[in-house]
């Protein structure tokens, strides 16, 4: 098949783009480098099977994408980092928006099946526990994480009426707290953060007391999910969250954190930000149900690997982000 993954030079989705390579696919990926990275995709430079344009999705489509005919329509294109929205807040609600519109309307020309990939954010500062897909979250519509947070609400409603009004074949996924290879050392992420704080000898960094809770979600299982989603038949316009169930205190995780690296810099406690969610934990029985998926990674194999990327790059920056 030929597949567009835009946001492909991102976190995920270059994980993404890497195993849908790997099965055989071409791909083209459409990413304009705001907060992605093109070194993301530099060990793939070879493949002739991928092609990368440049491509602002809230801006009209290039004539290589819109002129090319594709198969499927992976949706990734956004700022996805507390850093990287709030540097960019007004560019996350234009490709949430605009960016989704152009996706979905080049999917509905092209006949192409569509996978919108959304957030746990959604569901805001839940009051639900832990959140199901059928939760309609209690998220601030304007505080300082608002553009992420009904960007993504938005964009959600649009595909669902594209897939109701416009007959396009679509689907959403949720994807809750996602760390791997990759991730940008400095994107304000809890993984990232801390990871590289105890690699360099730092105290680790928590944000108020470190009882607040996440689930983390190694990207390999998370792509698995992903491929899944799109490819399972009969769940045009489903929503299914995807992450791990497993849930973990921020002070847990940073004690795994040191552990694991051998840190002895301890931890120091800041502040807590404005709409910090105190829990987010997924229920993800629905993907259990229609696509046999679960999480296979634990936390310490994949923080081992995580931690080694972040060594090799810390040391070396120039490296190239193979793994």
């Amino acid at each position: 098949m030929r597949i567009l993954v835009t946001g492909g030079a991102g976190f995920i989705g270059s994980h993404l783009v890497e195993r849908l390579l790997c099965d055989g696919h071409e791909v083209v990926v459409a990413d304009n480098f705001l907060t992605g990275q093109a070194a993301n995709l530099d060990h793939l430079a070879n493949r002739t099977e991928l092609r990368i344009v440049p491509q602002d999705m809230s801006q009209p489509l290039r004539s290589e994408i819109a002129d090319d005919h594709f198969d499927r329509v992976y949706n990734l294109a956004s700022p996805a980092s507390p850093r990287g929205y709030s540097r960019y807040p007004i560019e996350t609600l234009l490709v949430n928006s605009v960016g989704t519109h152009h996706a979905l309307e080049l999917a509905r020309l092209k006949g192409a099946r569509f996978l919108q990939a959304s957030t746990s954010e959604v569901y805001g500062d839940p009051l639900v526990h832990p959140q199901p897909e059928t939760y309609w979250g209690n998220v601030n519509p304007n505080g300082p994480r608002s553009c992420y947070d009904e960007g993504k609400r938005f964009a959600e409603s649009l595909v669902m009426e594209y897939a109701r009004q416009r007959n396009v074949s679509a689907r959403i996924v949720r994807i809750f707290n996602t760390y791997g290879p990759r991730s940008q050392p400095a994107d304000g992420r809890v993984v990232p953060n801390f990871c590289t704080q105890a690699i360099n000898g730092k105290p680790i960094t928590i944000y108020g007391t470190g009882n607040q809770t996440r689930s983390f979600c190694y990207v390999d299982d998370l792509v698995n999910g992903l491929i899944l989603l799109m490819e399972t038949e009969g769940l045009d316009g489903e929503v299914v969250n995807l992450g791990n169930p497993d849930e973990h205190t921020i002070l847990h995780f940073a004690e795994r954190v040191i552990d694991l690296t051998g840190s002895t810099a301890g931890i120091i406690c800041q502040p807590l930000p404005t709409d910090d969610p105190q829990r987010r934990k997924p229920d993800i029985a629905k993907a259990r149900e229609l696509l046999g998926w679960q999480p296979a990674t634990s936390l310490d194999v994949g923080l081992s690997k995580t931690i080694q990327f972040f060594r090799e790059g810390l040391a070396d920056p120039d490296r190239p982000k193979t793994t």
